[in-house]
């Protein structure tokens, strides 16, 4: 593939990891090589499931799963630091071999300083020729926004979580 582009789907709506699945899908339709990789999640949502029965898309995901970050001693969250930095690297290490990266919530492993901002941009900007990137999360740095060639926002209007309602599988997970 010429030209390898980097998406972001940023936003505090619901539907930026549908719309990376969705890529995802599409590319693999296509015959493209996917690397989907999940941050900050278990491992254990519908989309993933989907994927991993798809032809054309490999799953990946860190070494270990922590849970909420805000439920994490100061030491859960430096092994988490070391995990996703060591994540990270793989990602990019294996990258080269498929058409597709997407990094599902790496905006927000970023942003919790779980995977250093300067090292993603950096490897962004000498990203293998062809690979097209999707990034997923919150608040984007500007530095990534700048970078991008599409960046689309999901904002949030309504969402039934502000009146207690529970993330529900298949739906929101």
């Amino acid at each position: 593939m010429e030209n390898g582009m980097v998406h972001i789907y940023c936003g505090d709506g619901k539907g930026k990891t549908s719309a990376a699945v969705g890529l995802a899908a599409r590319a693999a339709g296509a015959g493209l090589s996917v690397l989907f990789a999940q941050f900050l999640k278990t491992g254990d949502s519908a989309e993933l499931a989907a994927l991993g029965r798809m032809g054309g898309v490999d799953v990946a995901l860190p070494a270990r799963s922590f849970g909420f970050v805000w439920t994490l001693s100061d030491a859960q969250r430096d092994q988490m630091r070391e995990v996703y930095a060591a994540f990270w690297r793989e990602l990019t290490a294996r990258a080269a071999r498929y058409d597709v990266l997407v990094a599902d919530e790496l905006l927000d492993a970023i942003n919790l300083g779980l995977v250093d901002l300067a090292e993603a941009v950096a490897w962004l900007h000498g990203r293998p020729a062809g690979l097209e990137v999707v990034l997923t999360g919150r608040d984007p740095a500007p530095e990534l926004v700048e970078l991008a060639d599409y960046v689309s926002e999901v904002r949030k209007v309504k969402h039934p979580f502000d009146r207690g309602v529970a993330a529900r599988r298949g739906i929101e997970y």
